[in-house]
């Protein structure tokens, strides 16, 4: 559950004088700011390593944070962005391949509903789940997946559908 505007910026102040309460935040803002990165290098290990150095870096510059109303979610998006797009600037030095669109702004409710969704394919079981992430975030073809499964194209195909519409049904649940 999300934090309210009064209880995120106690948590912010807390973590200010003590780093050690930079955990909550931690906890409060990981699968937002993991989706966000996530979306942007679709790849879970550089998503990962990329997610940690964000929270690296905003518990480095805490100290420095001045509490403005705006949501801490979207100081940890704006750092996550630029580490995103040093890490593009990096890699465009060894590939030739256009980033994805790194110029826009992160839309904080366009992020929380990657974050639900991400929470959400978490939740289905494990073989589902390593289906809908190999499918949606790695991009890759029924085939591959077969093959790195060890399953029938058939199989991955079922386990897709089942996953896809665990998440529907949970996704009507919630928005009627």
């Amino acid at each position: 559950m999300r934090a309210s505007a009064e209880q995120e910026r106690r948590l912010v102040e807390a973590a200010q004088k003590d780093p050690s309460s930079f955990a909550e935040l931690y906890e409060e803002n990981f699968e937002r700011v993991y989706a966000f990165v996530i979306r942007r290098v679709r790849e879970r290990a550089v998503a990962e390593d990329l997610t940690s150095d964000t929270f690296h870096k905003a518990l480095a510059a805490l100290p420095n944070f001045d509490w403005r109303g705006i949501p801490f979610s979207a100081w940890l998006l704006r750092i996550a962005a630029n580490i995103v797009a040093d890490h593009w600037k990096k890699a465009g030095r060894e590939v030739q391949e256009d980033p994805p669109d790194l110029a826009a702004d992160p839309k904080l409710e366009q992020v929380e509903d990657q974050a639900r969704l991400f929470r959400q394919v978490e939740q289905l079981p494990p073989d589902q789940r390593r289906v809908i992430y190999m499918r949606f975030a790695e991009e890759r073809s029924i085939r591959e997946i077969a093959q790195a499964m060890g399953r029938s194209e058939g199989a991955i195909k079922q386990l897709q559908f089942r996953g896809l519409e665990t998440l529907r049904a949970q996704l009507g649940e919630q928005h009627g």
